[in-house]
């Protein structure tokens, strides 16, 4: 192997650059490019490309193979060429491969071998290596061929901006532009190429000492300066000094009103209460009181006046005798309301009598209100209803009724009772609701009365006729029929009709539980005649051990009308039927619910 000497001892840990030389030393040797060295894969291939590139244009290349010239001195189109069996050769740039027979391109940028400056980018190719810009030129430059950053003329190339008033002149990266007109002496061009005047008196100080400088249009003169009195003074007659102006005394009234007190060259207001000096307009100037004590001034509102304030009260309220508090006012001593008025603190409340309530309109007057109209109004009074001015009545039929206590409730009048009926002294009087019906009862043959004709017939009274046969009367015995009765009932019209109403009740002494033996005796109840529309119904039921027939009313029916339910009831035997009973029922339904 070959060895260095002192000079490249630290060979093995050197960069591309150190490997380089090492390659160049084996070619000083005379060294084959490919002998081994003790050193790393990637600095042994930077070494033989160096050692490779180191024999020049017109020096062999000792490889162990054949020497080539360079690619670019010969016609041959391939990379390599072998003189004979074990002797083959590469062109710069190219590097012969492990097998000894063809050759491979060296990459100069992995290798470090290119000669790219600082900000290029190295970019390998076949045989060689180009270099090329990191970053771009910029604004006003462009790139050469040969990777330089060259300045646009953009006043040559015609891509200015510059109007027709100025010239364009080319600047490293960009260009300016120049006026065409050149301005007088005492004139300066500003951007937009017009010509102004320059203040002289400003920019500079032409004039001496005790002479005034007075700009001119292109220029400036020198005024002698003379005497100038300041704010508060004036020149004497002799016009050589300034002295001092008492304003007090002048004909404009600075103080207007107010006291004034003259200073050397100026002067001071005295201001009256209420009113504050300003030292910067030396007028007196009104206190807003109300702004700078708000809230401690006045007790409800407060408001600013020339020199002083006033206060006031909000609705509801009357100002104190000391000018700053609120007392309430009794709105009620002017009669606001219609009726009833009470005084509350900062206002007031209109109320009204019973039957009258508040207009939405204006919260005082007082309406009177339809008790008939409201929603209960058809509850109030049992007939009819009439308004009042704050009240109401009610009234009754014409006929038959009689307004109760309470003022609302139609009472029937009893004309029965009363003695104001028209019945005969052979008829009974029988009251219904809204009036009287005079009845006559005669009981049919082989039936006789039980009892008297009596003047004044309750709803519990009973007419009753019981069979009474004639001896020999065989068709009398064999009549089931064992009494004929006759009761009387009143009923209203319902104005609301929602389940049965039980208006008869027939009792009879037949046991449903007793010694009969499981039903031997039974009753049975039908209506015979009588029912209107069937409005009526007649039930079985068991009360205290014994059969009751109960006649109900079921459907609605509209008074004034009058019907007799005729009735049978039926005794039964295991044997047959025993005996029969006709009950009939005077029903009298009333034209009013009440």
């Amino acid at each position: 192997h070959f060895k260095s000497d002192s000079t490249y001892s630290p060979i093995r840990s050197q960069m591309c650059c150190d490997c380089c030389l090492l390659g160049k030393a084996v070619l000083e040797q005379g060294l084959p490019c490919d002998h081994k060295l003790s050193v790393g894969y990637q600095c042994g291939l930077v070494s033989r490309a160096c050692c490779v590139d180191g024999a020049g244009d017109n020096q062999t290349v000792s490889t162990g193979a054949t020497e080539l010239p360079n690619k670019d001195q010969t016609t041959d189109n391939e990379d390599n060429s072998c003189v004979s069996e074990n002797t083959c050769g590469c062109f710069k740039g190219y590097r012969l491969k492990p097998d000894g027979k063809s050759c491979e391109d060296i990459n100069e940028c992995l290798l470090g071998a290119s000669n790219c400056r600082g900000g290029e980018r190295c970019i390998n190719t076949e045989g060689s290596f180009r270099c090329q810009r990191e970053v771009s030129c910029g604004t006003g430059y462009e790139l050469t061929d040969n990777n330089n950053c060259k300045d646009i003329d953009e006043c040559e190339t015609g891509i200015h901006n510059c109007g027709p008033e100025f010239e364009c002149q080319n600047t490293q990266g960009s260009f300016r532009c120049l006026p065409k007109v050149k301005c007088a002496a005492g004139f300066i061009q500003d951007a937009l190429g017009s010509c102004i005047d320059i203040n002289e008196c400003v920019t500079q100080t032409p004039c001496t000492r005790g002479q005034v400088c007075i700009n001119t249009v292109g220029s400036y003169i020198c005024q002698r300066n003379s005497v100038n009195c300041g704010r508060g003074y004036h020149l004497n007659e002799e016009g050589t000094r300034c002295i001092d102006i008492d304003e007090c005394k002048s004909l404009d009234k600075v103080c207007e009103g107010h006291g004034c007190i003259n200073l050397v060259g100026s002067y001071r207001c005295e201001c009256e209460a209420g009113y504050i000096f300003n030292s910067i307009s030396r007028v007196c100037e009104d206190i807003n009181e109300c702004r700078h004590y708000p809230g401690r001034l006045c007790a409800h509102k407060c408001e600013n006046t020339l020199g002083s304030y006033k206060c006031s009260c909000t609705t509801g309220f009357k100002l104190a005798a000391d000018g700053r508090n609120c007392d309430d006012l009794n709105e009620c001593e002017s009669n606001p309301c219609s009726q009833e008025c009470a005084n509350v603190y900062g206002s007031y409340q209109c109320y009204c009598r019973r039957g009258y309530q508040l207009s939405d309109m204006d919260g005082m007057t007082c309406e009177d209100i339809d008790e008939c109209a409201l929603p209960t109004g058809g509850h109030i009074c049992s007939y009819r209803c009439h308004n009042t001015p704050g009240s109401f009545h009610c009234s009754c039929p014409i006929n038959g009724y009689t307004l109760a206590a309470n003022g609302r409730s139609c009472q029937d009048i009893d004309e029965c009772l009363t003695g104001t009926h028209t019945c005969t002294g052979n008829q009974s009087c029988f009251n219904v609701q809204g009036g009287f019906r005079c009845l006559s009862f005669d009981c049919p043959n082989n039936y006789r009365r039980v009892g008297e004709t009596v003047a004044r017939l309750q709803r519990t009274d009973t007419i009753r006729c019981i069979k009474t046969c004639l001896p020999n009367d065989f068709a009398c015995g064999v009549d089931p029929i064992h009494s004929i009765s006759h009761t009387f009932i009143s009923l209203p019209t319902f104005r609301e009709f929602t389940r049965p109403e039980e208006i008869v009740f027939l009792r009879t002494s037949v046991r449903a539980y007793g010694a009969y033996h499981l039903g031997s005796y039974d009753v049975k109840f039908e209506i015979l005649e009588g029912n209107v529309e069937n409005a009526f119904d007649i039930i079985k039921r068991i009360e205290n051990g014994m059969y009751v027939g109960v006649v109900r009313q079921v459907k609605l029916l509209i008074g004034p009308m009058t019907t007799v339910l005729k009735l049978l009831m039926r005794n039964l035997t295991t044997q047959g039927e025993s005996s029969q009973n006709v009950i009939n029922v005077h029903v009298f339904v009333s034209e009013f619910w009440f």
